[in-house]
């Protein structure tokens, strides 16, 4: 076996941008979730019915690829102590279990129907792509990584377009490639689990198995994003890396989405690649605005204790719109609606209330994790 420690680096110093990049993720992803009114929501704040991208959409991979930086960087400072590796990967599974769990909790809350249990999900997935570069890691030398992203991404492209779908036949041919119900991560779905498991109850999960395998390839771009990040060159040279294999990214996701459409229903391979970019981008300004021009951390107060407590707010956000929209007053309306109405009889502009909710929804969510990050409290699994 090869040894991952010869590839891992020795730099251990904190990157600022990064927690600003986190919680400024965890921010937007709580706002697109929260909207006052779901049929007045700003077209960019909603996801794309099917083909496309908007703002909503670039969300969860850019998550996905802190998830890969944050591993690397992590998992270097633990084998680098002498933690021995089948104690990294017990800690590992572990934490991969309570991801799972919280997962599991949000999507069963309030009223806990064990019948119409969604299993897929946000955090599932987090946790599933987590533990799979954890196992890259330990046991795959760095520079390997960059081979195999590109192998699930190819590998997928070929399954969605060139492999018959069992009873409609082959994508392109005789059913649409990219069908909504006509594809084979869609029919993967909703043969393994029946319909009350999925999405919506319906007949595939945005989060579902097959689409993990490119969700993986999104967290190893963040891997490979890290062990750039902690090579011994300059800062300027670091940046300028980071903004050419953002625009590569961009470019090579753009060119790719002429034949394989951009799609975070079904995490098409053009979208990894697309959003990746995003991220890297994203990353590339606040790097170069903490940590190579220094600007006051003051600015990014919110985003860093958004950033150093993530998984809570987002975790805390989730259970606190399901009691907002589960408890019903004696009206017949829900405590979500109710909080709502002030907000629209104030703003005759229905987008604008509805986006004023949710800016108050995040408002409130960080308050908590204000709360733990003034007593310099960080909630790690």
């Amino acid at each position: 076996m090869p040894e991952a420690t010869t590839a891992l680096p020795v730099s251990r110093v904190r990157l600022h941008s990064l927690d600003v990049l986190r919680g400024v993720t965890v921010a937007i992803m709580i706002l697109v979730n929260t909207s006052g009114d779901g049929a007045h929501t700003f077209p960019i704040l909603k996801h794309s019915v099917w083909n496309g991208c908007t703002l909503a959409d670039l969300v969860f991979p850019c998550f996905l690829f802190m998830v890969g930086l944050s591993s690397f960087i992590s998992l270097g400072g633990r084998l680098r102590a002498g933690t021995p590796r089948a104690q990294v990967l017990r800690r590992a599974a572990q934490r991969t279990g309570i991801i799972l769990a919280l997962g599991l909790l949000i999507n069963a809350f309030p009223l806990f129907s064990w019948h119409t249990l969604r299993f897929f999900g946000v955090l599932q997935r987090i946790a599933v792509c987590y533990f799979a570069v954890t196992l890259l890691l330990l046991w795959i030398r760095t520079r390997t990584l960059v081979a195999i992203t590109v192998a699930l991404l190819v590998s997928y492209w070929i399954l969605l377009r060139f492999v018959p779908i069992p009873g409609m036949g082959i994508p392109g041919s005789t059913v649409a490639f990219l069908d909504p119900y006509g594809n084979l991560p869609a029919w993967l779905d909703r043969h393994l689990l029946p319909a009350a498991h999925l999405y919506h109850q319906s007949f595939y999960d945005p989060e579902g198995l097959l689409s993990t395998l490119p969700s993986i390839a999104s967290t190893l771009i963040g891997v490979s994003t890290g062990v750039w990040l902690r090579g011994s060159r300059s800062a300027a040279a670091t940046l300028r890396g980071l903004l050419i294999a953002g625009l590569l990214c961009l470019a090579g996701g753009g060119l790719w989405s002429l034949w394989f459409p951009l799609n975070k229903r079904l995490w098409t391979s053009s979208f990894v690649l697309w959003t990746g970019g995003t991220s890297l981008l994203a990353l590339a300004l606040f790097f170069w605005l903490l940590d190579l021009r220094k600007v006051n951390p003051r600015w990014f107060y919110p985003a860093t204790v958004f950033g150093r407590n993530a998984l809570t707010a987002y975790v805390f956000s989730e259970l606190l719109a399901a009691v907002l929209g589960g408890i019903r007053l004696s009206s017949g309306r829900t405590l979500q609606r109710w909080l709502f109405a002030p907000l629209a009889a104030a703003i005759p502009n229905p987008y604008m209330a509805a986006l004023a909710y949710a800016v108050l929804f995040v408002a409130v969510c960080f308050v908590p994790v204000w709360l733990l990050y003034r007593r310099d409290l960080f909630v790690k699994i």
